[in-house]
């Protein structure tokens, strides 16, 4: 959050000061990430809480909840970002580049070091909050090269392409927005597990003894690692009722 604060304004001083659109929208984008992990603290916060009556299988879907709000906030700047940038292609500004280059590549190195870090600690703790950040974090970096390029080609060639840069910028903030939300909206829905989880939980529930086959596993996500899920197993015809209560609380356990 205090990286891109930092960077926010910054590029909305030097976007002002340059009368660059490319620039503020860098700066909308950058705020757009600070309201985001503030929303995912408080989300990962909530998700933690410990179940409740009315919550018997914990608060993790909380996480997903959390992940739609930072797609709502990013598309939201998409958005506006696109039909600021529009305006700007039709009603063009002279643009002053020369004493932001710096400023753009110091941004860039930054938001590379910030994305790789937040993802990695999403993909540790297996949170789809962090990860999205993380990864928009990335997206940014490549955004602000496009920045860079176009203040270098007007630098040398005085060829104005910002506007198109504005586009471009929102287009991709606006597609990270829809991707995050509808990776959110699945796994609320209930995404199919994946083929390798299933077969792992199969092949490690056959290891028991006394257990020839494991079937029709139905696995339901109730936030990051948090399945509860039935599955038929093939015992031996033999096995009395006190026999298979002790193997299915061992297969529960396990």
């Amino acid at each position: 959050i205090f990286t891109n604060l930092i960077l926010v304004v910054f590029k909305a001083i030097i976007g002002l000061i340059s009368n660059s659109i490319a620039i503020l929208l860098d700066a909308v984008n950058n705020l757009s990430d600070a309201l985001s992990s503030i929303v995912t603290i408080i989300a990962t916060k909530l998700a933690d809480s410990e179940p409740d009556k009315k919550h018997p299988l914990g608060h993790g879907r909380i996480e997903y909840l959390s992940a739609m709000i930072v797609a709502g906030i990013i598309f939201y700047a998409g958005i506006t970002s696109l039909i600021e940038s529009i305006k700007k292609i039709f009603n063009p500004l002279e643009v002053e580049y020369s004493k932001v280059t710096f400023i753009l590549i110091v941004s860039i190195v930054l938001k590379l070091l910030l994305g790789r870090y937040v993802k990695n600690i999403g993909e540790k703790f297996n949170s789809p909050s962090l990860v999205a950040s993380g990864s928009d974090a990335t997206f940014d970096a490549i955004l602000s090269s496009s920045v860079l390029v176009s203040a270098i080609l007007y630098i040398f060639t005085d060829i104005n392409i910002e506007a198109y840069v504005g586009v471009l910028i929102s287009i991709f903030i606006i597609k990270s927005g829809i991707e995050i939300f509808m990776e959110a909206v699945n796994e609320i829905l209930g995404e199919r597990v994946d083929k390798e989880t299933i077969n792992e939980i199969k092949k490690t529930i056959c290891k028991i003894e006394n257990v020839y086959g494991a079937y029709d596993l139905m696995l339901h996500n109730y936030g990051p690692d948090k399945y509860v899920g039935s599955v038929h197993i093939e015992i031996p015809d033999s096995m009395t009722a006190e026999e298979i209560d002790p193997l299915e609380r061992k297969i529960t356990n396990i």
